[in-house]
């Protein structure tokens, strides 16, 4: 079994930079936990598992490049605005 690189790299990079983008709005409620930090990366495991490899992968089961655009993506959040632990 080999990872391939270049999805997961790109991926978290896209991720990421999106991620750093995401604005917090003054007016909104909406106030993101660390717990609602995991619960979106366990559903996003369970989306990459439902739509499987990109054509011709056969390094794993789940789209790589999905998880870690969505890893990317909750990591570019936290380092900008900072990761609420209440």
């Amino acid at each position: 079994m080999s990872l391939y690189l270049g999805t997961v790299i790109f991926g978290f990079l896209i991720g990421f930079i999106l991620g750093t983008r995401i604005k917090k709005n003054p007016n909104s409620n909406i106030n993101f936990t660390f717990t609602s930090y995991v619960v979106i990366f366990i559903v996003s495991l369970i989306v990459a598992w439902q739509m499987g490899p990109f054509p011709f992968y056969d390094d794993v089961n789940i789209s790589t490049g999905f998880v870690f655009g969505a890893a990317g993506l909750i990591a570019g959040k936290m380092v900008v605005s900072g990761i609420n632990l209440d």
